[in-house]
């Protein structure tokens, strides 16, 4: 057959292209003749069935509680009146088409915000087989809510919807279907995947069915999967959280008489666990529950106070004239009386000491530390340290279980 048409189109002459562009009006011509837009295929009672063949993602941009996607959403259905017969079996047209025919009245049930892209053209796709089958392609970007639970952050996960369906026909008019399984009805680019702050693990389809008081209606469900990244916030929370609390720890070891630097490393590690504490809050939604983050600051601040409240302790003990090892501080009284006793002492012990040739053994001086400080060198590292453990063991091996769930590139 393909043969006896070329024949026949050698015999007919060469290619005439404004042939071909008057069939081309005439079959839509043909297709509009008597077309009535306002109504759906098959209203006669027959139930109709568009299938989404694909959502390609573009884009993705998560904040709190919300995302941001860029999409080419396709959908197809069947119109038996678009049927037709000629020497092309699709038909490739533009927006221009589309607003002449029925189209679904599709919304999007979590979006707040859509926006059709319409530069320089409305970015919009028609395709029409011989059989009436329709392929309508559209760019859209989507404000849709994302409920976040964020107790665990930021080790968090979440499962970000984008819910559609028809607006006005129940599912005894229309009902929507996916083309085959999550891999083939949402496809993600792979640049998409590369967030800032989110490692897309990937994505599951579904479908549902609602109730209200007008009717049942179809609608479909594609559920993005997040991993937050934690590197942002180890190097702006985590490392500074844990370098204040080591910093106020060396306080332990300088002599309790050295009460200026003792001061100024309290309070300033102090006020740096505040300022990171608000710093932290401000890059959070205004939720009513402590986050791990939120934790794990309390606690650090907990050790960095409770080294300010030690150093008090030991300066009262200072100032009260007894030490916690039980060593008694000796009154300027007592050595003032003494003084002239120990200089005539040291004058004496030297002059013999000259006379036999030998030079004086080093008097050994009282180091003073109290045994509040040598508890505390090691206490306080070693809790800080099975705290860490405790937390980041716990955090990081928190995995969740996703039932057919569609891996990432």
């Amino acid at each position: 057959m393909c043969l006896l048409a070329r024949s026949v189109n050698a015999d007919q002459g060469p290619y005439d292209p404004k042939e071909n562009i008057t069939l081309f009006t005439r079959i839509l011509d043909r297709l509009l003749d008597g077309y009535d837009n306002r109504l759906r295929p098959g209203l006669g009672g027959e139930e109709i069935t568009k299938q989404q063949d694909n959502i390609f993602l573009l884009t993705r941009l998560p904040f709190p509680q919300e995302y941001t996607i860029d999409v080419f959403f396709r959908q197809s259905w069947r119109d038996e009146r678009l049927t037709f017969h000629g020497p092309m079996n699709i038909l490739p047209l533009n927006n221009l088409m589309a607003s002449k025919i029925w189209t679904p009245d599709t919304f999007f049930h979590n979006g707040k915000k859509s926006v059709a892209h319409n530069m320089t053209m409305p970015n919009k796709l028609l395709r029409i087989k011989d059989d009436g089958t329709l392929l309508y392609t559209m760019r859209l970007t989507v404000h849709a809510e994302c409920p976040m639970h964020l107790e665990d952050f930021p080790m968090d996960f979440h499962s970000c919807p984008l819910k559609f369906g028809s607006y006005a026909y129940t599912i005894s008019e229309v009902t929507y279907a996916w083309t085959r399984n999550a891999s083939d009805s949402v496809v993600v680019e792979e640049e998409s995947s590369r967030l800032n702050q989110y490692d897309l693990l990937g994505q599951t389809v579904g479908q549902e069915t609602i109730k209200s008081s007008t009717g049942e209606y179809t609608v479909m469900t594609a559920h993005f999967h997040l991993k937050r990244k934690i590197g942002y916030f180890v190097i702006q929370t985590y490392l500074p959280c844990i370098m204040t609390v080591i910093l106020s720890q060396v306080s332990f070891w300088l002599n309790r008489e050295s009460v200026p630097a003792r001061t100024v490393f309290g309070v300033t590690t102090v006020l740096t666990m505040t300022t990171l504490s608000i710093s932290a809050r401000n890059s959070l939604p205004k939720v009513a529950y402590a986050t791990a983050m939120d934790w794990f600051i309390a606690v650090c601040y907990a050790f960095v106070f409770s080294a300010l409240i030690e150093f008090a302790t030991v300066n009262y003990f200072t100032k009260r004239g007894w030490a916690w090892d039980g060593k008694s501080v000796v009154s300027e009284k007592v050595m003032k009386k003494k003084s002239s006793v120990l200089t005539a002492s040291v004058f004496k012990e030297n002059s013999l000491a000259r006379a036999d040739g030998k030079t004086p053994d080093a008097k050994k001086t009282f180091n003073s530390v109290s045994k509040i400080d040598r508890l505390s060198r090691i206490m306080f590292p070693v809790l800080f340290g099975t705290f860490n453990l405790v937390y980041w063991a716990t955090y990081l091996n928190r995995e969740p279980v996703i039932k057919d769930m569609v891996p990432s590139n």
